[in-house]
């Protein structure tokens, strides 16, 4: 699993406005991949 930071967070965030919670989970399954989390 990749390690998912504060930053990869916050620009999901900005790019979805999903919650934080929802934004950390889609990365973890996305294995750290912006691309696949949107």
């Amino acid at each position: 699993m990749a390690q998912v930071t504060l930053a990869d967070i916050t620009k999901l965030r900005k790019a979805t406005s999903a919650g934080m919670m929802d934004c950390k989970s889609a990365l973890e399954d996305a294995n750290g991949d912006f691309e696949k989390a949107i």
